[in-house]
Formats: C-alpha cells, sequence, structure tokens
C-alpha cells in the first residue's frame, strides 16, 4: 500500500491585504437571554474605544517618578558607592526618598549603614552636590534619618547579587 502523495504549488505574486477590523463593523452574536442588552453592550464598549482613542498621552511631571528630573536624581544617586561595600547607595537600600519641587528644590531623605559609619559626616555633603549638579535642580538637600533603622533587607536584588548573599 505504497500511496503517493502529491501536493499542489501555485507561484503568485502578489496577496491582497486582508481588511483591517473597524469597531463600526462589529456584530454582536444573537444571545437568547438578552438581545437588547447585548447591543447596549456594543454601544459602550464603542463609547469607551472613541474615548480612549480621542485621550492624548500625558506627560510625566519633571519631579515625579517617571519624570526627567526624578530620573535623573536617582541616576546620579546610582553613581555614588559606600567606600566600604562596592554598591551603589542606591541599590544599597540607603535612599528612603527623593522629593522635587516643581521649582527645581530636590530632597533627598537617606540613612547610613550604621551611625558609627566613617562617612557620617562627609556622605550627606557629597550626595548634596552630586545631586545639585544635575540639569533641573535648582537646590538640593539631604536629610539623614536613622528610624528606620538601614538593614540588610533594604537592598536590591542587585546589590544582594553582588555581594554574594543570593
Amino acid at each position: 500500500m505504497n500511496e503517493e502523495r502529491k501536493i499542489a504549488v501555485e507561484e503568485v505574486d502578489a496577496v491582497d491585504k486582508p481588511a483591517k477590523a473597524r469597531v463600526d463593523d462589529a456584530v454582536m452574536a444573537p444571545s437568547p437571554h438578552d438581545a437588547e442588552g447585548d447591543l447596549a453592550k456594543l454601544e459602550r464598549k464603542r463609547d469607551y474605544l472613541e474615548g480612549f482613542l480621542a485621550q492624548k498621552p500625558t506627560e510625566d511631571p519633571a519631579g515625579e517618578p517617571g519624570g526627567d528630573v526624578y530620573d535623573a536624581i536617582i541616576d546620579t544617586l546610582k553613581s555614588i558607592y559606600d567606600p566600604e561595600i562596592p554598591v551603589n547607595i542606591y541599590d544599597l537600600g540607603l535612599i528612603y526618598g527623593v522629593e522635587v519641587t516643581d521649582d527645581g528644590h530636590a530632597v533627598v531623605s537617606m540613612t547610613l549603614t550604621t551611625p558609627h559609619c566613617p562617612v557620617a559626616e562627609s556622605m550627606p555633603g557629597e550626595i548634596e552636590l552630586q545631586v545639585g549638579s544635575v540639569p533641573g535642580v535648582g537646590h538640593a538637600e539631604v536629610n539623614l534619618v536613622w528610624d528606620p533603622p538601614w538593614d540588610p533587607g533594604k537592598m536590591s536584588d542587585e546589590a544582594k547579587l553582588e555581594l554574594g548573599m543570593l
């Protein structure tokens, strides 16, 4: 039973593009329960889609997460390394918060690994200078806080991996 099968091959130069689907062309399948309800649902979907397509993207405020100034400050903080631990202060979890006002005033709340840290006097000043040099920042302020105290759980996964803790 050796049956030979043949495949027909047709060569073409081009294929027409299929028509694009349109909301206006949508047809609801008839429902035995509530035909009028299905049409109302379709109309609501059309209204939603029209509103969605008409909506313009909003810009992130410069001082909010996702904004240019805020992101530049975070990048600057990620370039500052703890002198005793080979990890940047942001991934180390020393930065508790960054706030930027509309007029370019940046406030960084941070801690250190311990109050007896050898750089306790110099680190906040260095961070203030670095953040103050970010374009869009008019004035920078660093608040050194001890509550809540720092612990290794505040480190990012990247920092833990770098230190062999993962």
